[in-house]
């Protein structure tokens, strides 16, 4: 599990892409951590032409809802898209959380951007510049790529390091270049142009930062952290995750 700020890299990136987050708020996370509720009116079949795998819903909390909003099983991961756990949670679980779980329209999955370290943000900032139906793919690809995209990152890493001295709107697309993530994301759709204009969006960058705090001040301060109808599982193994799920009425 990867706790806030414990990523050799990003205590050095925080000069880069400053956070302001409430490290210091560790309280025990409550159980009002449930999903929240979607900004359209729940609907009780998938559109037409769509799985409810194909349906995906922005909460006001800044995540993202994949699956049935009515749907009486709620998953809510807190997830880091740099933290190797996350990672090693999704490639175990993905398949079957999509492709039994939410296609059966019993579960809703909301992932929630936890930015415990400074590349989340320009990361999180990408998933977002897509159109809120494509998002979770790009979750779901940044996961399934994590150690590639590992070793391409650190490749860049001293060029990313010396865009500290850069405005800060540009300092987030020198950072993205550097560590791959433009690259990453234009091989998936995202032109360099449109990912440029979104880095260059700093209220985008603090929006991902004011959530993060938001996040910790629940006292939520590792990820992933994943609650199953607002309670804590207590594990970031996919068998036990799976288990709180069938518990849970998923099966």
């Amino acid at each position: 599990m990867t706790t806030l700020l414990s990523h050799k890299r990003a205590l050095t990136l925080a000069a880069i892409v400053p956070l302001a987050l409430g490290v210091a708020a560790c309280k025990k996370a409550d159980n009002g951590a449930t999903s929240s509720t979607p900004t359209v009116a729940a609907p009780t079949t998938p559109p037409a032409g769509k799985q409810w795998s194909d349906v995906i819903v922005p909460t006001a909390e800044g995540g993202l809802v994949m699956g049935n909003p009515a749907a009486p099983v709620k998953l809510v991961e807190y997830g880091s898209l740099s933290c190797p756990h996350c990672a090693k949670l999704a490639q175990d679980g993905m398949e079957k959380i999509v492709g039994t779980y939410v296609k059966s329209g019993k579960v809703s999955y909301e992932f929630r951007s936890f930015a415990i370290h400074p590349q989340d943000v320009p990361l999180t900032v990408l998933v977002r510049c897509a159109p809120t139906e494509a998002s979770f793919g790009l979750i779901e690809q940044v996961f399934a790529n994590f150690d590639a995209m590992e070793k391409r990152s650190e490749a860049g890493f001293p060029q990313a390091q010396a865009a500290q001295n850069q405005p800060p709107a540009q300092r987030m697309i020198t950072v993205a270049d550097a560590l791959g993530y433009t690259e990453f994301f234009s091989a998936r759709g995202l032109s360099v142009d449109q990912q440029h204009k979104c880095l260059a969006d700093t209220a985008a960058a603090a929006k991902v930062a004011k959530e993060s705090e938001a996040i910790s001040s629940k006292g939520i301060d590792s990820t992933p952290t994943v609650f199953v109808n607002g309670n804590k599982v207590g594990s970031t193994e996919w068998t036990d995750v799976d288990k709180a799920l069938q518990a849970a009425g998923a099966v």
